[in-house]
């Protein structure tokens, strides 16, 4: 099917870079939030961050303009009732999806196509509860989505051939980079960052070497361009552990189990860059 029009459930730090992004390349974006502070708060952050890309020439001040016109809020579920596409971009809770993906498919249109940016759990669980398994599949953006063009598009055993070829063809008119996996926890790309920012952690919880040496080492002996400790503070330390706790109920393995200071950590509400401190102080960026 052609996708016209894009709607995406949460204004946080995904559902409004993803919103962002396809506003940006076009396409009217209905964004649905569970109260009106949430939702103005996500939207502010998307208008300021355009904003900023005009100021920067980045953005044309044409362009601008139109992708503010196409962005719309909305506080109703129903309001996505004639989105070609639904994105799904809340924290990762599964029966907090559930229970969206339950509403979706009441709602939405027969030949819509219903994603999920879940970044480690069951899409199978997701595609049944909307029951039109057919229609759902995964589009896994990272984060910040407007400047990481990588997109795992992930597929269960019901996903309909023309949902994928849809799929595909709308993350090509983003300019969004894919890659393909099956329905497994963690997909690609957690699967192996997770082990290893959790190594880190656990070097920084034994003493063996600072945050910042661990980081900086990662950076220059590894030639990644951010350390995994900066990289677990940009995810969200909450994130991960539920990211940890799917992985590690599927695969039973230790290296998928969250450090004892990770969990500590949140306990406490050091959340990473969001809360203003994690494994490093973000305060100094706090309200901007």
């Amino acid at each position: 099917m052609t996708i016209s029009t894009v709607g995406v459930v949460g204004a946080g730090i995904m559902g409004g870079g993803i919103a962002q992004v396809c506003a940006s390349h076009g396409y009217p974006v209905v964004v649905v939030e569970i109260d009106r502070d949430r939702l103005d708060h996500g939207l502010k952050i998307v208008h300021d961050r355009l904003a900023r890309d005009a100021e920067r020439g980045r953005l044309t001040q044409e362009r601008h303009e139109r992708a503010l016109r196409r962005l719309e809020g909305s506080t109703e579920m129903a309001s996505l009732a004639g989105a070609d596409l639904v994105i799904e971009a809340v924290s990762e809770d599964l029966p907090v999806k559930r229970r969206i993906f339950d509403e979706l498919g009441d709602i939405s249109n027969a030949d819509a196509i219903l994603a999920s940016n879940t970044s480690s759990l069951s899409l199978s669980e997701l595609a049944a509860a909307s029951n039109r398994p057919a229609n759902v599949i995964g589009l896994h953006f990272f984060n910040p989505p407007t400047a990481l063009r990588l997109v795992e598009v992930i597929t269960s055993g019901s996903t309909a051939p023309k949902t994928i070829e849809s799929a595909m063809a709308f993350c090509d008119s983003i300019d969004r980079l894919t890659v393909r996996v099956k329905d497994t926890p963690g997909f690609i790309v957690n699967r192996l960052l997770v082990p290893f920012i959790f190594d880190a952690i656990r070097m920084a919880e034994s003493g063996t070497a600072t945050a910042e040496d661990i980081d900086q080492a990662s950076k220059v002996g590894l030639n990644h361009s951010m350390g995994p400790l900066a990289t677990a503070d940009l995810i969200g330390l909450d994130t991960l552990v539920q990211i940890s706790d799917s992985m590690f109920e599927e695969y039973g393995e230790p290296r998928f189990k969250a450090p004892t200071l990770l969990r500590r950590m949140v306990s406490l509400g050091q959340l990473g860059r969001k809360s203003g401190g994690g494994f490093f102080d973000y305060s100094s960026q706090q309200g901007g």
